[in-house]
């Protein structure tokens, strides 16, 4: 049986090295703007408000000139790596550069997924207490889901959305372990579409914790103001 990990401070890891194709815009998503700060600098903010979290790791693309000009930059708890091709490779590169040993956590969260609730992040970071594996935030599915045909846009049938969940980031694993299973499942041509995807892969069991429908990812260009609405309501 796997004991669980202590943890004196938690260490988090921002994939921002994607262009954003869906959002149609004339820059990759994660610098498009609500209110005075880019959705990247949202997104940090809300992982840096927690005391818990002693350092942010941001992946950029090889060519990104963005993230220097923002204010953020300068905060010396964030620094950046050089991403890679994938969000998983991205992720390994901010992990390969962790050498400090009593962080035995890591977190990873959406660059443009601004509205994490601190309360949210609070419970997720709870998991270190009791679980060896730790797990991500997730909404349970509330809509009727469905199945295309392969290919097309007809409905092959109906999905049954007991015990389906949406996964949402933050997503929070052992150091070791995560590293581990990322490595293995990209040496093994696996998809992984998500850190937990990559323990799961590996027989790993994360938890889901159940998380604020407003986390939302910014996609396409209709979630950018509902985004800023939800903000607004935060900063109420």
């Amino acid at each position: 049986m796997m004991t669980t990990v202590s943890t004196t401070g938690i260490i988090a890891v921002v994939p921002a090295a994607g262009i954003g194709s869906r959002m149609q815009s004339s820059c990759p998503k994660q610098y498009l703007s609500i209110g005075s700060k880019t959705l990247l600098e949202h997104s940090i903010a809300a992982l840096i408000d927690h005391p818990a979290i002693k350092r942010v790791i941001v992946a950029l693309h090889p060519e990104d000139d963005r993230f220097q000009q923002l204010p953020i930059a300068r905060d010396p708890r964030v620094e950046t790596v050089v991403g890679g091709a994938t969000r998983a490779e991205s992720v390994l590169a901010g992990l390969a550069v962790i050498t400090d040993q009593t962080a035995s956590w890591v977190l990873v969260h959406d660059a443009a997924r601004p509205c994490l609730a601190f309360q949210d992040l609070e419970r997720l970071i709870a998991l270190t207490h009791h679980s060896a594996v730790g797990g991500l935030l997730a909404t349970p599915v509330k809509d009727t889901m469905k199945r295309a045909k392969a290919g097309g846009q007809c409905v092959k049938h109906s999905v049954e959305r007991v015990d389906l969940w949406h996964a949402l980031t933050p997503q929070l694993f052992p150091l070791s372990l995560l590293k581990q299973c990322l490595q293995q499942a990209l040496e093994q041509g696996k998809e992984i579409t998500d850190e937990a995807s990559a323990l799961e892969l590996a027989g790993y069991q994360p938890i889901l914790v159940e998380g604020r429908s407003d986390n939302l990812k910014v996609t396409r260009p209709e979630d950018l103001a509902l985004a800023g609405f939800y903000l607004s309501q935060k900063n109420q």
